[in-house]
């Protein structure tokens, strides 16, 4: 058991390295992903790199061509435009859901992960900000009560993710986030639909024009 833990955070590590350069046009588009070389940089048997150049697949940064194995695939803005744009959508449509129908523990449960995010935003943590960012959504998500819309929901954020991860690296955009979060929270607990519909679609459009901002 402990085995295949410690696999799959190899897996998850190489993933996200190499997500994050592909993000940032350091692997180019074209640039073949080769299983044997990745296992000598990272130092990891076959299966990891295997499972990591999966988990890149599925969210569109590569995919496999024949005779060629795993090529990183162009990523153009109005790809990325377009799948903020859907998120945007799916968090609006959640949000208003929750609005109406989240429970007081789910209310109180949000209100807790942005009180850790604060502290976190003063500690420059921006690892522990993102992973509780996802728990922060996520609680969205739940508040919507709606099993078909949070599956949708989780899809297209997983698809976002390394995209997620490099515009919340800089401190601006951790503060700004943040601020985003109380406005959202304060919505909630007064059940504003509407307005936490459209907090939530700015707050995807900042994180848009920041992982644009980062490309140019």
């Amino acid at each position: 058991m402990q085995k295949t833990k410690s696999k799959n955070v190899h897996s998850a590590t190489v993933a996200e390295k190499l997500e994050a350069e592909i993000v940032a046009g350091l692997l180019t588009p074209g640039t073949k992903l080769d299983e044997k070389s990745l296992t000598q940089r990272f130092n990891v048997s076959r299966t990891p790199i295997r499972e990591a150049l999966q988990i890149i697949c599925s969210r569109s940064l590569a995919e496999r061509q024949p005779y060629r194995g795993v090529v990183v695939t162009d990523v153009s803005v109005e790809r990325i435009k377009s799948m903020f744009e859907a998120m945007a959508e799916m968090e609006a449509i959640c949000g208003g859901f929750a609005a109406e129908r989240m429970t007081e523990a789910e209310l109180a449960s949000l209100e807790g992960h942005h009180k850790q995010m604060e502290l976190l935003v003063s500690q420059d943590s921006f690892d522990q900000y993102e992973e509780r960012n996802t728990a922060f959504h996520s609680v969205i998500f739940d508040g919507a009560h709606n099993d078909d819309i949070k599956i949708l929901a989780h899809d297209i954020r997983l698809k976002l993710a390394p995209f997620r991860k490099t515009q919340i690296g800089a401190k601006e955009r951790l503060v700004k986030s943040n601020e985003d979060h109380a406005m959202i929270v304060s919505l909630l607990k007064t059940g504003n639909k509407s307005g936490v519909q459209e907090a939530l679609r700015q707050h995807m459009s900042s994180a848009l024009k920041a992982v644009l901002a980062i490309r140019q």
